[in-house]
């Protein structure tokens, strides 16, 4: 007999498991199905994030950022730490086990919420019918009142660098190496490119990076990434933009790529190769052909504006529908869906999702950049201020980048902040507040913030915004 839940969801990353959690918090019969084998072969919830994405590359840019500081930075602390020793296994057992506890932390959610986790492959049948195909190879039904799609996302692989053991790799298979390559090559200089290039430069390595785009990082506002790209390569990241890669090939001695940039056709000898050109919906084998379910530009799933797809009683929520490639987006769509399912009112406002890049200093964003309001003829005033300029940024001796804020001109709502800097990631939290509550910059510039904190730059970015900063002179437009 067909084993009946009032909700299946169909994936256990960020989108999938916190949705579940909310559906069982509502009082809904859930099962959570997911295929996902873990590095050790036993099944893990999770997903990419968890596993092989955000939270490992995370603990390894902290650890080898650590790493870089007490070198390059202690003794101007007065920390005097000489012959600093590198365990890179020692490094990755680290963040091993950071996996295997927030993973585990699921599991125990899961059961806390009388969730069933079923292990395997599942794959939507018509009238919400689950089939599920066990590791074994075994199968069985499972049928529901509602279905949630969150199968997330792989890498995109190319033709001209075909993945080969550990020597030309994904991102997650740079998350596992136990020595710095010599010479590392990325094609891609994106948010993941950035992110590992940067744990590995840390730890040694000699990073060259291959952009098939002739912008730098062309979502973030360019003001930021300008000053991004220099001091990207200042650290030692060898960003070269333009640049398609047209064949690569394994050596005995190293991975020999060609490319072709403006000046012609070039050849790069590398150690090791990462391929991170972005990554795609993983749709394939979600549904049975026969149920029919609609799909977009891309192989993304389509659905409306409440994330429900062309199927009555199925939804589709992170990775697999439209938008940023977001574990937090995926999150709060899984917990609208949820709330919908149990008859609430739940919505996602897509214009205060923030962005982030884990290099160092971060790059965090919300709302709109410089070159999108020109686009789009919005008048607006922007505020910029530095880190330079901050007290608690100079103790910490990290005094990169800066806050820069944009508002419409005349109602001065505030549209967008963008921040280059140290805790960037931290710091953009407070804009998304403002944004969602269709704050002011007068009303960032009215509220009071600790002294010092890095956070006191934004304060002064919405003073500049009125041409009012206290700690920098202000240039009023001429």
């Amino acid at each position: 007999m067909t084993k009946k839940y009032d909700v299946i969801v169909i994936g256990a990353g960020p989108a999938g498991y916190v949705g579940a959690i909310r559906c069982a918090q509502l009082g809904l019969k859930t099962a959570c199905v997911d295929e996902w084998i873990g590095k050790h072969g036993a099944p893990a919830l999770g997903g990419t994030c968890l596993n092989a994405g955000c939270i490992p590359s995370k603990a390894l840019l902290e650890s080898s950022e650590l790493y870089d500081r007490i070198r390059h930075s202690g003794e101007t602390h007065g920390i005097v730490a000489r012959d600093i020793g590198l365990d890179i296994g020692a490094m990755m057992d680290h963040k091993d086990k950071i996996v295997r506890d927030l993973t585990g932390g699921i599991e125990t959610l899961f059961k806390a919420n009388s969730i069933d986790w079923i292990a395997g492959h599942g794959q939507l049948l018509p009238d919400r019918q689950v089939r599920v195909t066990a590791h074994d190879g075994g199968e069985h039904t499972l049928s529901a009142d509602n279905v949630i799609l969150a199968t997330g996302s792989s890498p995109v692989a190319i033709d001209a660098a075909p993945l080969e053991g550990d020597r030309i790799v994904d991102s997650a298979g740079a998350l596992n190496w136990t020595e710095a390559p010599q010479r590392l090559g990325i094609i891609g200089a994106g948010v993941i490119g950035l992110e590992l290039g940067s744990v590995w430069r840390r730890l040694g390595s000699e990073v060259t990076m291959l952009e098939a785009q002739d912008v730098f990082l062309p979502m973030v506002d360019q003001q930021l990434a300008r000053t991004a790209l220099k001091l990207f390569g200042k650290q030692g990241l060898d960003i070269r933009l333009a640049a398609c890669v047209k064949s690569s090939r394994i050596t005995d001695a190293a991975v020999e790529l060609e490319y072709v940039d403006p000046d012609g056709t070039h050849a790069l000898s590398v150690d090791r190769l990462i391929v991170a050109v972005g990554r795609q919906p993983y749709t394939e084998g979600i549904a049975s052909p026969e149920t029919d379910l609609l799909y977009g530009e891309g192989c993304f799933i389509h659905v409306d504006e409440n994330c429900c797809t062309n199927l009555p009683g199925v939804y589709a929520v992170g990775d697999v529908v439209r938008g940023p490639m977001l574990a937090h987006k995926g999150s709060e769509e899984g917990i609208a869906v949820a709330e919908r399912i149990a008859g609430q009112s739940a919505t996602v406002n897509y214009e205060t999702i923030p962005s982030v890049i884990y290099t160092h200093p971060e790059i965090a964003w919300v709302g709109k950049t410089e070159e999108a309001l020109k686009k789009a003829g919005v008048a607006y005033r922007s505020g910029v201020f530095p880190f330079m300029a901050s007290g608690r940024a100079r103790a910490m001796q990290q005094t990169e980048g800066m806050v820069k804020m944009l508002s419409e001109a005349d109602t001065d709502e505030v549209l967008g902040v963008h921040i280059l800097g140290a805790h960037a990631s931290e710091l953009i939290g407070q804009a998304v507040i403002a944004i969602e509550f269709e704050g002011s910059s007068e009303d960032i510039a009215r509220t009071v913030f600790a002294h010092p904190t890095l956070s006191e730059a934004l304060h002064e970015a919405a003073l500049y915004v009125d041409h009012r900063a206290i700690h920098i002179v202000n240039k009023k437009p001429s």
